[in-house]
Parts: C-alpha cells; structure tokens; sequence
C-alpha cells in the first residue's frame, strides 16, 4: 500500500482535534474530508476509516506507543505508526516518523491483547460497570461487536417508493442493496458508499437508519388519523418513520428541548414529504401539561448514555465519564414521570434507549410501574437487542399499555 503525505497527516490533524480539542469524531471528519477537493473516494476513505479506528482503538495503541495525553504532534504520529505496523503496511521514511521498533510493537500488542480492557479498548470504568451489569460473557461479546465497523442501513421511505422499487433506484446509481429478514423497510449496503450525493436520497427516498433504530416505530403501532407525540424528537428520524407509518395523516407532534435539532427535522421532512409533523420546542414545563391526557401514542426516545451505538460514535468511550450515569438515568426517570401523562386512557407509549445497561432500560420500567405515574400502565412487550445477538446497534425498547 502506497501511503501519500498529505493524507496521512490529515489523519493526524484530525486525530488531534478529537483527542486534544474534544471535538467529536464525525464532525472532525467531515471538516477534514474538505481540506482537499481533489480526494477521490478511496483518499477520503482512508482518511474517515483510519481516524474511527484509532478513535476506537485509542487505548490500546497509546499504550503500545508509550504515550499520555494531551498528545503532542509527535506522539500522535507514533500511535499512526503502531496502526501501521499492526496493519502490515510498510512506514515511510518520513522525518516525522521515528525509528519504529517493529518487533516490540508486536510483542505488546500480543500481550495486551489478553487484556479485554486494552484489547477492546475501553476505561477501566466502563469495563468494570458493563461487567457487573451485563456479566462477563454477555459484556466480552458484546464490547467485541460494538468494536466492528457498522454497516449502512438504510430506511425505505414508505411516503414515496418500496423497497424493491428503492433498490432497482439505487441500482441505477451503482449502489448495491439487501433486504434484511425480519426488517420489513431496511437494506444494508454489502459494501459502504456515499449514499447522501445520490439522487435516490436528494429525492428523499431513503433515510440512513440502523436496523434496531427502525425497530421503535414499528412497535408503537400507530394507526393513520392518529395523535402521536415524539417527546424526544432530535433531528427527527423515528419522528419520519413514524409519519411514514401513519401515511401522512393525522397528527404528530414531534418535541425537543433543542431548537437547532427541529430545524434540522422540518429540512428532513421536506425532503421526505412529509406533511404531518408538528415541531414544537420545549421550552416550558407548560409545552407538556397541555398535551397531558391527549395522545394516542407516545413515543419517549429518552436521551442515555449511547453505549449500544459506540460503533458509530467510537469517541464515546473517551469522552463519558463515571457519574453521567448517575446524571442520566435521573433525567430518565423524571420523563418517564411526566411525559407518560401524554398518553391518553386505552393508548401505548414506547420507551426506547440506544443504551445496554439494565440501569437504563428495564430498571427503569420497573421502577416507572411501581410509581404513582406509572400505576395505570401495563408492560405489554419489551425487546432487549445486543449487537452480540442481532449484528445490529445495541438497543432497549418497551411498549406500555394505559389502561
């Protein structure tokens, strides 16, 4: 393999501004990839695939390397170097490269590789919690697939085509597509391309969803003509596939506390076709209380900690620390508690993570049915998917049934 200056040392300018400036790793990617219009794709993909990958490996190969943040220039071109090595690819006689010992590189990594925290990369903290919550086995499988790459999966967008009308159209573009049995609107991408510069997705067609995300608005089982509310709305992708579900009729209510999130959503929705969505920030306790007692369905995509998701945000690891934990599973609770007031007599509410600890998910619907809130529902399904088990994002979800 040929390696070329200029994009090696894009890795490094952007493994410093993840590592020494706390930007996040996609965003540092996208800004890199621009630096140089004449990238082609297999340039910009050894940029995007190198950086996630020492992003996820981060641990191991500082220890390899003998470094400690913050990293100087220098230290980071020594972690490039045990990459490299460890790839079998051969270092270039470049100044900023030192005299790479080889043999003792692999001689670590050997050695530390018995070692599931340095193995897989992960803070002696997050190790030992995933243990104790998950237990030895079920956490060492599951740290080793959420290592992996993810895949593309993208949703069909039900508003404007099918999925086999979508994958003859993306056919056309050169992009091949699979089904995925017991997926009913995604296809996965055997090998990763662009999918946002094709026509197939400036038509909106298509959104990029994980197969376990798609999983959420099928389980609230919304009905066209219907009142639901995403309480959580973010950018909006369950908020789409929930409208798609509901072929655009009736109403939905999709809330945020962040405005710049729901603005994002509208562009989505235009592009998707989308007419029935109904942004509304939440700015005011008031925003919820007047929705209380009036929803069909509700659907609570609480915010957690993301470890079901660290294959795609592989930075994660690095920048959560201990008592998020603590922090987060208190906001969980206190939404469960009021947002659950939504959902009118005879309706459901989904509660969804994208989180594997049990803290974040089944606890706290345990602990929801046993409160005064929580005292007219009913547990009527759950689903627990492991990235170990699925091949997919790690994710809780559970439908509730109000009496």
């Amino acid at each position: 393999m040929k390696l070329h200056r200029n994009l090696v040392f894009a890795v490094i300018d952007a493994l410093n501004l993840i590592f020494n400036e706390g930007e996040y790793a996609d965003k540092v990617v996208q800004k890199v990839l621009k630096f140089d219009k004449r990238w082609g794709a297999r340039d910009r993909g050894f940029i995007a695939e190198t950086t996630y990958e020492m992003v996820r490996y981060k641990r191991l190969y500082t220890e390899i390397a003998d470094v400690k943040a913050p990293f100087s220039r220098s230290n980071l071109f020594r972690m490039w170097a045990v990459w490299a090595v460890l790839k079998g690819i051969r270092l270039p006689d470049w100044k900023q490269i030192e005299p790479t010992p080889e043999r003792r590189i692999k001689g670590k990594f050997d050695e530390l590789t018995k070692i599931r925290k340095y193995r897989e990369a992960v803070p002696d903290w997050i190790d030992e919690l995933c243990v104790k919550s998950l237990g030895e086995k079920l956490w060492t499988a599951e740290i080793a697939k959420l290592n992996e790459p993810a895949e593309v999966i993208l949703r069909t967008n039900t508003l404007k085509t099918t999925k086999e009308k979508l994958r003859k159209t993306l056919l056309d573009e050169g992009i091949v597509a699979e089904p995925i049995k017991g997926y009913p609107l995604a296809l996965r991408l055997p090998e990763r391309a662009n999918v946002f510069v094709t026509q197939a997705f400036k038509n909106g067609l298509f959104e990029v969803q994980d197969a376990s995300s798609q999983l959420v608005a099928e389980l609230l089982d919304v009905q066209p003509g219907q009142r639901v509310v995403d309480t959580c709305a973010g950018a909006g992708g369950k908020s789409l596939h929930l409208a798609g579900l509901m072929e655009n009729k009736g109403q939905l209510i999709a809330m945020d506390i962040y405005e710049s999130k729901l603005k994002e959503l509208k562009r989505r929705a235009r592009r998707n076709g989308v007419h029935n969505i109904e942004p509304r920030v939440i700015d005011s306790t008031k925003i919820i209380k007047k929705l209380y007692g009036s929803a069909d369905r509700v659907l609570i995509d609480a915010p957690c900690t993301g470890l079901g998701v660290i294959r795609r945000n592989p930075d994660t690891k690095w920048k959560m620390q201990p008592e998020f934990l603590e922090k987060i599973t208190k906001v969980q609770h206190d939404i469960l508690r009021s947002y659950s007031k939504i959902v009118k007599p005879g309706g459901k509410m989904v509660y969804a993570t994208c989180s594997i600890l049990p803290q974040e998910n089944h606890d706290q619907i345990t602990s929801f049915l046993a409160s005064e809130e929580g005292k007219d529902f009913t547990l009527e399904k759950e689903k627990k998917i492991y990235a170990s088990k699925s091949g997919f994002d790690g994710f809780y979800m559970a439908l509730l049934i109000k009496k």
